[in-house]
């Protein structure tokens, strides 16, 4: 069976997540490369907290991607079994990244600390927001994003499921965004806890700062195929796959196409790996007949792969 592997991005985080996935060697061992390429302890940030500084930006970023892959080389040491597929959401996208060899974990756990760095410089604190518009269709919430707009920033950023997408910008724009969405139809919108307008165009600074970074950065040809947030493409070469993570930055995550996409290439399930399961619940919304499971513990893990030897 052909099966793809996704990495949740920020969001799934939580004190505590790495309990589920017991004591093995390969965890401890992935969160001690990480803190030393960062020069702190991970490991200590995600079981003691706080809870707080385990949900700022800059924290919360190397947490995720340090966890997906933990996750990913425990699957791989119980498995061996390797993706036909990989992507990521947002942040996840590094995480696909290193599963797929395009990028080491040493140089990608500072990279993804100085984009956590450079979206959060971009807006100041207090200045931007996001909200999910639960039940109403894109084409509606784009029309109430012009119609709020009114001089500032408002857009659709991440298209998560056919009844969910995330619009961002400047605060206010976004508060009468998500009144014009409800007045058009929508059944909820929620203010997401963020602390940056993620994936908008108020993040091409932070855009621009992680270019040169990134220009920094040894690339490496995929091993497994990875299909990008931005494009929904696959690229190989590795300066293609540059210059998508830096038009990412403030670029909308286009993630049911995503789903589409591994479906239409094959793929009958996919797997969440990592902590969360808020991926996973959302991939058969997003394509009919693919089917979600979450490798977010040891069971989850034993059940992917029950499935993939069945």
């Amino acid at each position: 069976m052909n099966f793809a592997l996704i990495f949740p991005g920020q969001g799934s985080q939580s004190l505590g997540m790495m309990a589920a996935y017991g004591d093995s060697p390969i965890i401890r061992t992935t969160f001690d490369e990480a803190s030393a390429s960062l020069g702190r302890d991970l490991w200590q940030l995600v079981v003691e907290g706080p809870a707080e500084a385990l949900n700022q930006t800059v924290n919360t970023q190397p947490l995720m991607l340090t966890s997906g892959i933990a996750a990913y080389r425990l699957w791989q040491g119980k498995s061996g079994r390797i993706p036909a597929m990989v992507a990521g959401h947002s942040l996840g996208e590094y995480s696909a990244l290193v599963a797929a060899g395009v990028l080491k974990l040493k140089d990608a756990v500072p990279l993804v600390e100085f984009r956590a760095k450079a979206m959060q410089e971009a807006v100041p604190a207090g200045e931007g927001a996001m909200a999910a518009i639960l039940g109403l269709d894109v084409p509606n919430i784009q029309a109430a994003c012009i119609e709020a707009a009114r001089g500032q920033v408002v857009q659709a950023v991440n298209f998560n499921s056919p009844e969910q997408t995330v619009i961002a910008g400047h605060a206010a724009a976004v508060q009468r965004a998500a009144d014009a969405c409800k007045a058009r139809g929508a059944k909820r919108s929620v203010m997401l806890p963020v602390s940056a307008p993620f994936h908008c165009s108020l993040m091409q600074p932070a855009a621009e700062k992680l270019k040169g970074k990134l220009a920094t950065v040894e690339f490496a040809i995929p091993r497994i195929t990875v299909i990008n947030n931005v494009d929904v493409a696959v690229e190989s070469d590795p300066e293609k796959i540059r210059d998508a993570l830096v038009r990412q930055a403030a670029a909308p995550v286009r993630w049911v196409e995503i789903m589409r996409a591994m479906q239409h290439a094959g793929m009958s399930h996919v797997f969440e790996c990592g902590p969360g399961r808020v991926l996973a619940g959302g991939v058969k919304r997003c394509a009919e007949g693919l089917v979600g499971g979450a490798m977010a513990d040891l069971a989850g893990i034993d059940a992917a792969l029950a499935i993939v030897n069945a």
